[in-house]
């Protein structure tokens, strides 16, 4: 029974992931209309991670220790600024559904960092890289990143930033159960707000109403849920199991981007989005084990 339901467990917080941050990559590209992409990404995982702190801590959670606010500190530049920062201020040039398809390498990066904790690449992990790696080939060589080779640099650079931290997250003090999240969210909400000085951005002087309906979805469903969801699953399943999300945000991306903002995809795009997820299908399915026994409560 306990096995039960903690499948049902992985099946929830897998669905969050799946199709909340999904569509999170139009929502992105809504708020940034007004918000400076760091602003954004601070506002956002700051409010988030102070209320889901603040709930925890009225509700008896202990506060972290200094060391699990640095293992915190370090997933929260990794995850929220360096992965989902980058990936803002790309969208201000790609439409989201190139954006969500580029980071869908993220299990093919998990793959190679978690050999640095003594995983071993199998050889269908190997084909799955390989294929994956041609996807993203095709991509920009033949779809929207043509040509700009910067866009294609820092959406891979951003996917590998967030698989280090999520493997990494798995090694390092950090606080239990959605503390953690909450930890995470909050130091990179205001990490994010250092890179915004860095990068000379400004609030603009009008906010549309649209921005702002989309940064409320950004900080409740896209971060306080499917966030927290993201840190349960590291915890409690492989982390490429845990990062199976980006084989279907793609797909959601996809639909949500061309039905809601007449977004415009090239026969190649669905190419490179088909030969990708045969690379993470492969790199995902590489061993039986999802749930790890000593996990089942």
């Amino acid at each position: 029974m306990a096995q039960k339901n903690q499948w049902w467990l992985v099946i929830i917080a897998l669905t969050c992931t799946y199709f909340i941050w999904g569509s999170t990559y139009l929502f992105i590209k809504y708020a940034i209309e007004s918000f400076p992409p760091f602003v954004m990404v601070g506002i956002r995982f700051t409010i988030a991670g102070a209320l889901l702190y603040g709930i925890l801590r009225s509700m008896g959670h202990a506060a972290p220790t200094l060391a699990q606010w640095r293992g915190a500190a370090w997933v929260g530049l990794l995850l929220p600024v360096l992965g989902n920062g980058t990936v803002s201020n790309v969208q201000l040039h790609v439409s989201s559904s190139v954006a969500a398809l580029s980071i869908a390498t993220a299990p093919i990066w998990m793959a190679v960092f978690s050999s640095l904790w003594g995983h071993k690449i199998s050889r269908r992990e190997w084909l799955g890289i390989g294929i994956g790696l041609v996807g993203i080939l095709l991509l920009n060589t033949r779809g929207s990143l043509q040509g700009d080779w910067l866009s294609a640099g820092l959406l891979m650079f951003a996917a590998a930033s967030w698989s280090l931290g999520s493997v990494w997250s798995k090694h390092m003090a950090m606080p239990s159960g959605l503390m953690g999240a909450a930890s995470q969210m909050l130091c990179g909400g205001l990490i994010s707000f250092l890179f915004s000085v860095a990068f000379d951005e400004h609030l603009p002087a009008h906010i549309s109403t649209q921005s702002w309906a989309a940064i409320g979805f950004l900080i409740v469903p896209g971060s306080m849920i499917a966030f927290s969801a993201y840190h349960w699953l590291l915890h409690h399943v492989r982390p490429l199991v845990a990062s199976s999300n980006t084989f279907v945000n793609p797909v959601v991306a996809f639909v949500v981007g061309v039905w809601f903002a007449n977004e415009h995809i090239h026969v190649m795009e669905y190419i490179a989005l088909a030969v990708i997820l045969v690379g993470v299908f492969l790199v995902l399915t590489s061993t039986t084990e999802a749930v790890p026994e000593e996990q089942i409560v």
